[in-house]
């Protein structure tokens, strides 16, 4: 008897192996993993809100040639680059370009301003998770 179950259970794992693997092939779902962090783009860590929330999700297309104004986010934003190529530009620190496909999550209560880069307008899709009534965008006031 040990002789069979032995034999059985081996081809029993080699269906359900073959099974499995032709199920993921045919598969029509497809999760490439876009970014993985702790912390956001200028290395503060990333850190989840408390209390009730409310979701905004939004896309912003943003014309070749444009600067957005200076700005910041009380609360943690993320951005998924669609278009385009964008600069963000942390006030007087550093500078990056992000490019499609690529995921920004943008600094907490730092100032900063997007541009676009070159001839193709910049598409992003935006998701804030943040207290219900708060602004997640506050503008430098220049007077």
């Amino acid at each position: 008897m040990k002789f069979i179950a032995v034999p059985l259970a081996a081809l029993c794992a080699l269906i359900l192996g073959n099974l499995t693997a032709q199920a993921l092939e045919a598969s029509p779902v497809v999760v490439k993993e876009l970014s993985k962090s702790l912390t956001n783009d200028v290395g503060q860590p990333i850190r989840l809100p408390r209390g009730k929330l409310q979701l905004v999700v939004s896309t912003y297309d943003i014309a070749p040639g444009a600067k957005l104004p200076q700005h910041r986010h009380p609360y943690q934003r993320y951005a998924y680059v669609l278009q385009g190529e964008l600069n963000v530009v942390q006030v007087g620190r550093t500078s990056r370009i992000y490019k499609p496909g690529e995921f920004i999550a943008e600094s907490v209560d730092r100032w900063h301003y997007g541009e676009t880069v070159g001839t193709v307008p910049v598409k992003l899709l935006v998701i804030d998770q943040l207290p219900p009534g708060k602004a997640s965008t506050l503008l430098l006031d220049k007077h």
